[in-house]
Protein backbone atom coordinates (compact mmCIF):
# COMPACT_ATOMS: atom_id res chain seq x y z
CA UNK A 1 0.00 0.00 0.00
CA UNK A 2 1.35 3.41 -0.96
CA UNK A 3 1.98 5.73 1.99
CA UNK A 4 1.31 9.40 1.35
CA UNK A 5 3.17 12.15 3.24
CA UNK A 6 1.38 14.14 5.89
CA UNK A 7 0.73 17.85 5.39
CA UNK A 8 0.49 20.72 7.87
CA UNK A 9 -0.28 24.40 7.10
CA UNK A 10 2.95 26.35 7.52
CA UNK A 11 4.33 29.84 7.04
CA UNK A 12 8.03 30.55 6.61
CA UNK A 13 9.10 33.91 8.01
CA UNK A 14 12.29 35.77 8.69
CA UNK A 15 12.41 37.38 12.08
CA UNK A 16 15.44 39.59 12.67
CA UNK A 17 18.51 37.58 11.72
CA UNK A 18 16.77 34.22 12.09
CA UNK A 19 14.37 32.29 9.91
CA UNK A 20 11.75 29.83 11.05
CA UNK A 21 8.60 27.86 10.46
CA UNK A 22 5.41 29.31 11.94
CA UNK A 23 2.43 27.14 12.85
CA UNK A 24 -0.93 27.51 14.51
CA UNK A 25 -1.00 25.27 17.56
CA UNK A 26 -4.27 23.70 16.43
CA UNK A 27 -2.63 22.44 13.23
CA UNK A 28 0.14 20.49 14.98
CA UNK A 29 -0.15 17.11 16.73
CA UNK A 30 -1.37 17.53 20.29
CA UNK A 31 0.97 15.04 21.96
CA UNK A 32 4.49 16.43 22.49
CA UNK A 33 6.32 13.31 21.32
CA UNK A 34 4.34 13.17 18.09
CA UNK A 35 4.71 16.91 17.58
CA UNK A 36 8.48 16.75 18.04
CA UNK A 37 8.76 13.89 15.55
CA UNK A 38 6.79 15.98 13.05
CA UNK A 39 8.96 19.09 13.57
CA UNK A 40 12.17 17.07 13.17
CA UNK A 41 10.86 15.51 9.96
CA UNK A 42 9.66 18.83 8.54
CA UNK A 43 13.04 20.44 9.27
CA UNK A 44 14.95 17.44 7.93
CA UNK A 45 16.74 16.71 11.21
CA UNK A 46 18.99 15.10 12.23
CA UNK A 47 21.17 15.82 9.19
CA UNK A 48 23.93 18.43 8.95
CA UNK A 49 22.48 19.53 5.58
CA UNK A 50 18.79 19.13 6.49
CA UNK A 51 18.51 18.21 2.83
CA UNK A 52 15.20 16.39 3.21
CA UNK A 53 13.42 19.22 5.01
CA UNK A 54 12.88 22.95 5.26
CA UNK A 55 15.76 23.69 7.63
CA UNK A 56 18.69 25.79 6.49
CA UNK A 57 21.49 23.69 8.05
CA UNK A 58 22.19 26.27 10.79
CA UNK A 59 20.73 26.89 14.24
CA UNK A 60 19.44 30.33 13.17
CA UNK A 61 17.41 28.77 10.33
CA UNK A 62 16.13 25.73 12.23
CA UNK A 63 13.58 27.41 14.47
CA UNK A 64 9.84 27.08 15.05
CA UNK A 65 7.11 29.36 16.39
CA UNK A 66 3.78 27.91 17.54
CA UNK A 67 0.90 30.34 18.11
CA UNK A 68 -2.60 30.28 19.53
CA UNK A 69 -5.16 32.82 20.75
CA UNK A 70 -4.85 33.65 24.44
CA UNK A 71 -7.48 33.69 27.15
CA UNK A 72 -5.12 35.47 29.55
CA UNK A 73 -6.36 38.95 30.52
CA UNK A 74 -4.56 41.64 28.53
CA UNK A 75 -2.79 39.12 26.27
CA UNK A 76 -3.51 38.73 22.55
CA UNK A 77 -1.62 35.59 21.57
CA UNK A 78 0.44 32.84 23.16
CA UNK A 79 3.67 31.85 21.51
CA UNK A 80 5.94 28.87 22.05
CA UNK A 81 9.45 28.84 20.61
CA UNK A 82 11.14 25.59 19.60
CA UNK A 83 14.78 25.17 18.62
CA UNK A 84 15.14 22.17 16.34
CA UNK A 85 18.64 20.75 16.43
CA UNK A 86 20.26 20.40 13.03
CA UNK A 87 22.36 17.28 13.64
CA UNK A 88 20.64 15.70 16.65
CA UNK A 89 17.08 14.37 17.14
CA UNK A 90 16.35 17.10 19.69
CA UNK A 91 13.62 19.73 19.88
CA UNK A 92 14.34 22.17 22.71
CA UNK A 93 11.72 24.41 24.29
CA UNK A 94 14.16 26.05 26.69
CA UNK A 95 14.32 29.82 26.52
CA UNK A 96 13.03 32.09 23.80
CA UNK A 97 14.37 33.56 20.55
CA UNK A 98 14.02 37.32 20.30
CA UNK A 99 14.61 37.37 16.55
CA UNK A 100 11.82 34.88 15.91
CA UNK A 101 9.68 36.85 18.39
CA UNK A 102 9.81 39.82 16.02
CA UNK A 103 7.80 37.86 13.42
CA UNK A 104 5.15 36.65 15.89
CA UNK A 105 2.93 39.73 15.62
CA UNK A 106 3.06 39.78 11.78
CA UNK A 107 2.11 36.09 11.72
CA UNK A 108 -0.70 36.65 14.22
CA UNK A 109 -2.16 39.41 12.04
CA UNK A 110 -1.70 37.31 8.90
CA UNK A 111 -3.68 34.46 10.48
CA UNK A 112 -6.43 36.70 11.85
CA UNK A 113 -5.54 36.19 15.52
CA UNK A 114 -5.17 39.96 15.92
CA UNK A 115 -6.93 42.78 14.06
CA UNK A 116 -4.64 45.39 12.52
CA UNK A 117 -4.99 49.08 13.32
CA UNK A 118 -3.50 52.16 11.68
CA UNK A 119 -0.83 53.35 11.60
CA UNK A 120 0.57 50.91 14.18
CA UNK A 121 -0.65 47.75 15.83
CA UNK A 122 0.49 46.68 19.27
CA UNK A 123 0.36 42.99 20.05
CA UNK A 124 0.80 41.67 23.57
CA UNK A 125 2.46 38.26 23.41
CA UNK A 126 2.75 35.67 26.17
CA UNK A 127 5.89 33.62 25.63
CA UNK A 128 5.24 30.21 27.16
CA UNK A 129 8.95 29.32 27.30
CA UNK A 130 9.93 32.15 29.64
CA UNK A 131 6.45 32.95 30.99
CA UNK A 132 7.02 36.60 30.13
CA UNK A 133 5.12 39.26 28.18
CA UNK A 134 6.51 40.78 24.98
CA UNK A 135 4.96 43.93 23.53
CA UNK A 136 5.40 44.12 19.76
CA UNK A 137 4.68 47.36 17.90
CA UNK A 138 4.51 47.11 14.09
CA UNK A 139 3.50 49.28 11.16
CA UNK A 140 0.17 48.29 9.57
CA UNK A 141 -1.94 49.75 6.77
CA UNK A 142 -5.34 48.69 5.40
CA UNK A 143 -5.39 45.66 7.65
CA UNK A 144 -2.00 44.37 6.51
CA UNK A 145 1.50 44.35 7.94
CA UNK A 146 3.93 46.74 6.28
CA UNK A 147 7.18 44.88 5.75
CA UNK A 148 8.93 47.42 3.50
CA UNK A 149 10.90 50.27 5.01
CA UNK A 150 14.30 51.89 5.28
CA UNK A 151 15.46 50.41 8.58
CA UNK A 152 18.57 48.21 8.36
CA UNK A 153 19.71 45.64 10.88
CA UNK A 154 23.17 44.01 10.62
CA UNK A 155 22.96 40.52 9.18
CA UNK A 156 20.05 41.26 6.82
CA UNK A 157 20.98 42.62 3.37
CA UNK A 158 17.79 44.58 2.70
CA UNK A 159 15.96 47.18 4.80
CA UNK A 160 12.51 46.77 6.29
CA UNK A 161 9.93 48.36 8.53
CA UNK A 162 11.16 48.56 12.14
CA UNK A 163 9.46 46.39 14.72
CA UNK A 164 9.87 47.45 18.34
CA UNK A 165 10.01 44.60 20.83
CA UNK A 166 9.68 45.40 24.51
CA UNK A 167 10.31 42.60 26.98
CA UNK A 168 8.21 43.57 29.99
CA UNK A 169 9.35 42.67 33.50
CA UNK A 170 11.92 40.38 31.88
CA UNK A 171 13.82 39.27 34.98
CA UNK A 172 13.90 35.68 36.18
CA UNK A 173 12.83 33.32 33.40
CA UNK A 174 14.17 30.49 35.59
CA UNK A 175 12.27 31.83 38.62
CA UNK A 176 15.58 32.55 40.36
CA UNK A 177 15.81 36.29 39.92
CA UNK A 178 18.18 38.47 37.92
CA UNK A 179 21.22 36.73 39.42
CA UNK A 180 20.11 33.08 39.53
CA UNK A 181 23.09 32.01 41.66
CA UNK A 182 22.81 35.06 43.91
CA UNK A 183 26.26 36.24 42.84
CA UNK A 184 27.44 39.02 40.55
CA UNK A 185 30.31 36.74 39.55
CA UNK A 186 30.93 33.03 40.01
CA UNK A 187 34.19 31.16 39.70
CA UNK A 188 34.15 27.97 37.66
CA UNK A 189 36.80 25.24 37.62
CA UNK A 190 37.95 25.41 34.02
CA UNK A 191 40.41 22.53 34.21
CA UNK A 192 43.49 23.51 32.22
CA UNK A 193 42.00 27.00 31.88
CA UNK A 194 42.27 27.42 35.62
CA UNK A 195 39.65 29.44 37.45
CA UNK A 196 37.11 30.97 35.08
CA UNK A 197 35.22 34.06 36.22
CA UNK A 198 31.66 34.26 34.88
CA UNK A 199 28.52 36.32 35.41
CA UNK A 200 25.22 34.47 35.15
CA UNK A 201 22.34 36.82 34.46
CA UNK A 202 18.71 36.02 33.68
CA UNK A 203 16.72 38.66 31.81
CA UNK A 204 14.67 37.66 28.73
CA UNK A 205 16.88 34.53 28.64
CA UNK A 206 19.60 33.23 30.98
CA UNK A 207 23.14 33.96 29.78
CA UNK A 208 26.65 33.18 30.95
CA UNK A 209 29.11 36.02 30.36
CA UNK A 210 32.85 35.37 30.35
CA UNK A 211 35.83 37.48 29.36
CA UNK A 212 37.10 36.64 25.87
CA UNK A 213 40.68 36.83 27.13
CA UNK A 214 39.99 33.82 29.34
CA UNK A 215 40.15 31.69 26.21
CA UNK A 216 43.03 33.60 24.62
CA UNK A 217 40.65 35.58 22.42
CA UNK A 218 40.32 39.30 21.76
CA UNK A 219 36.55 39.42 21.37
CA UNK A 220 36.84 40.51 17.73
CA UNK A 221 37.03 37.01 16.22
CA UNK A 222 34.54 36.05 13.51
CA UNK A 223 32.40 32.89 13.66
CA UNK A 224 34.45 30.94 11.14
CA UNK A 225 37.59 31.45 13.22
CA UNK A 226 35.96 30.26 16.46
CA UNK A 227 34.03 27.37 14.93
CA UNK A 228 37.13 26.00 13.20
CA UNK A 229 38.84 25.42 16.55
CA UNK A 230 37.48 22.16 17.93
CA UNK A 231 39.41 22.34 21.20
CA UNK A 232 38.18 25.89 21.82
CA UNK A 233 34.57 24.84 21.23
CA UNK A 234 35.00 22.04 23.76
CA UNK A 235 36.34 24.48 26.36
CA UNK A 236 33.46 26.89 25.76
CA UNK A 237 30.92 24.09 26.09
CA UNK A 238 32.60 22.85 29.28
CA UNK A 239 32.20 26.26 30.91
CA UNK A 240 28.63 26.59 29.66
CA UNK A 241 27.83 23.07 30.83
CA UNK A 242 29.22 23.66 34.33
CA UNK A 243 27.09 26.80 34.57
CA UNK A 244 24.05 24.77 33.45
CA UNK A 245 24.72 22.42 36.38
CA UNK A 246 24.84 25.38 38.80
CA UNK A 247 21.49 26.51 37.39
CA UNK A 248 20.05 23.00 37.92
CA UNK A 249 19.39 22.57 34.21
CA UNK A 250 21.32 19.29 34.10
CA UNK A 251 23.19 17.01 36.48
CA UNK A 252 26.52 16.69 34.67
CA UNK A 253 28.18 19.29 32.46
CA UNK A 254 29.01 16.63 29.85
CA UNK A 255 25.28 16.07 29.24
CA UNK A 256 24.37 19.77 28.91
CA UNK A 257 24.48 19.71 25.10
CA UNK A 258 21.71 17.09 25.16
CA UNK A 259 19.74 17.94 28.30
CA UNK A 260 19.95 21.73 28.04
CA UNK A 261 21.45 22.64 24.64
CA UNK A 262 19.77 26.03 24.23
CA UNK A 263 20.21 27.63 27.66
CA UNK A 264 22.14 29.12 29.23
CA UNK A 265 23.73 30.72 26.22
CA UNK A 266 27.38 31.65 26.58
CA UNK A 267 28.69 35.06 25.56
CA UNK A 268 32.31 36.19 25.20
CA UNK A 269 32.78 39.88 26.02
CA UNK A 270 35.60 42.39 25.71
CA UNK A 271 35.97 46.20 25.86
CA UNK A 272 35.07 48.12 22.71
CA UNK A 273 37.74 47.98 20.01
CA UNK A 274 38.23 48.21 16.28
CA UNK A 275 37.31 45.16 14.18
CA UNK A 276 35.89 44.08 10.83
CA UNK A 277 32.54 42.39 10.37
CA UNK A 278 31.95 39.22 8.36
CA UNK A 279 31.25 41.46 5.36
CA UNK A 280 34.48 43.42 5.80
CA UNK A 281 32.89 46.56 7.23
CA UNK A 282 35.11 48.45 9.66
CA UNK A 283 33.70 49.05 13.14
CA UNK A 284 35.63 51.46 15.33
CA UNK A 285 35.82 51.36 19.11
CA UNK A 286 33.85 54.60 19.23
CA UNK A 287 30.92 52.99 17.41
CA UNK A 288 30.19 50.53 20.22
CA UNK A 289 30.15 50.13 23.98
CA UNK A 290 31.20 46.48 24.10
CA UNK A 291 32.51 43.77 21.79
CA UNK A 292 30.67 40.46 22.15
CA UNK A 293 30.47 37.02 20.56
CA UNK A 294 27.60 34.69 21.42
CA UNK A 295 27.39 30.92 21.21
CA UNK A 296 24.19 29.22 20.03
CA UNK A 297 23.73 25.45 20.05
CA UNK A 298 27.49 24.97 20.49
CA UNK A 299 28.38 27.15 17.49
CA UNK A 300 29.08 30.87 17.16
CA UNK A 301 26.00 32.98 16.46
CA UNK A 302 26.53 34.70 13.07
CA UNK A 303 25.27 37.99 14.51
CA UNK A 304 23.71 38.36 17.97
CA UNK A 305 20.55 36.96 19.52
CA UNK A 306 17.86 39.49 20.39
CA UNK A 307 17.23 38.02 23.83
CA UNK A 308 21.00 37.88 24.24
CA UNK A 309 21.17 41.62 23.62
CA UNK A 310 18.43 42.16 26.19
CA UNK A 311 20.27 40.16 28.84
CA UNK A 312 23.59 41.81 27.95
CA UNK A 313 21.97 45.21 28.43
CA UNK A 314 20.61 44.18 31.82
CA UNK A 315 24.04 42.92 32.88
CA UNK A 316 25.64 46.18 31.75
CA UNK A 317 23.91 48.21 34.47
CA UNK A 318 24.82 45.79 37.26
CA UNK A 319 28.04 46.91 38.92
CA UNK A 320 30.63 44.17 39.14
CA UNK A 321 29.42 41.90 36.34
CA UNK A 322 31.77 40.86 33.57
CA UNK A 323 29.67 42.94 31.17
CA UNK A 324 29.69 46.03 33.40
CA UNK A 325 33.47 45.84 33.66
CA UNK A 326 33.80 45.72 29.86
CA UNK A 327 31.71 48.82 29.13
CA UNK A 328 32.31 51.26 31.99
CA UNK A 329 33.29 54.05 29.58
CA UNK A 330 29.75 54.83 28.34
CA UNK A 331 27.86 57.77 29.81
CA UNK A 332 24.24 56.95 28.92
CA UNK A 333 23.35 53.66 30.60
CA UNK A 334 19.82 53.59 29.13
CA UNK A 335 21.14 52.08 25.90
CA UNK A 336 23.86 49.69 24.84
CA UNK A 337 25.64 49.40 21.49
CA UNK A 338 26.91 45.85 21.02
CA UNK A 339 29.60 45.11 18.46
CA UNK A 340 29.00 41.61 17.03
CA UNK A 341 30.19 39.69 13.94
CA UNK A 342 27.52 41.25 11.73
CA UNK A 343 27.80 44.85 12.92
CA UNK A 344 26.22 46.87 15.73
CA UNK A 345 23.04 46.12 17.64
CA UNK A 346 21.36 48.78 19.77
CA UNK A 347 19.21 47.87 22.73
CA UNK A 348 17.62 49.88 25.51
CA UNK A 349 16.62 49.48 29.12
CA UNK A 350 14.06 51.14 31.40
CA UNK A 351 15.20 50.67 34.97
CA UNK A 352 15.20 52.27 38.37
CA UNK A 353 16.14 51.43 41.95
CA UNK A 354 13.68 50.70 44.72
CA UNK A 355 13.83 52.27 48.19
CA UNK A 356 16.27 49.58 49.30
CA UNK A 357 18.61 50.28 46.40
CA UNK A 358 17.70 47.13 44.50
CA UNK A 359 17.73 47.23 40.71
CA UNK A 360 14.24 47.15 39.17
CA UNK A 361 14.21 46.45 35.42
CA UNK A 362 10.84 47.41 34.01
CA UNK A 363 11.54 46.59 30.38
CA UNK A 364 14.24 45.85 27.83
CA UNK A 365 13.71 46.77 24.22
CA UNK A 366 15.20 46.68 20.75
CA UNK A 367 14.30 46.94 17.09
CA UNK A 368 14.13 44.23 14.42
CA UNK A 369 12.59 43.70 11.00
CA UNK A 370 10.67 40.73 9.64
CA UNK A 371 9.54 39.36 6.32
CA UNK A 372 6.86 36.99 5.05
CA UNK A 373 8.56 34.45 2.80
CA UNK A 374 6.12 31.62 2.06
CA UNK A 375 2.72 30.25 2.99
CA UNK A 376 1.54 26.77 2.16
CA UNK A 377 1.71 23.16 3.30
CA UNK A 378 4.72 21.46 4.86
CA UNK A 379 4.89 17.82 3.80
CA UNK A 380 6.67 15.19 5.84
CA UNK A 381 6.85 11.46 6.37
CA UNK A 382 7.66 9.59 9.55
CA UNK A 383 9.79 6.49 9.63
CA UNK A 384 7.93 3.40 10.81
Amino acid sequence: MRKYPKAIPCVIMRGGTSKGLFFLKEDLPFEKEERDRALLAIMGSPDVRQINGLGGAASVTSKVAILSPSERPGIDVEYTFAQVSVDKPIVSYEGNCGNISSAVAPFAIKKGLVSAKEPYTEVRIWNTNTRKVILSKIRTEEGEVVYQGDFFIPGVPSPGSPIKLSFLNPVGTLDKGLLPTGNVVDRIDGGRLGEVVVSMVDAANPLVFVRAETFGLTGTELPRSIDSQGELLEKLEMVRGKCAVLLNLCHHWESAKVESPAIPKLCLVAPSQNYETVEGKSITAGDIHISARMMSMQKTHPTYAMTGAMCTTAASVMEGTVVWEACTSREDTSKLLIGHPGGVMESGIDYTYDEKGNLDIRSLYGFRTANLLMEGLAYYSLAE
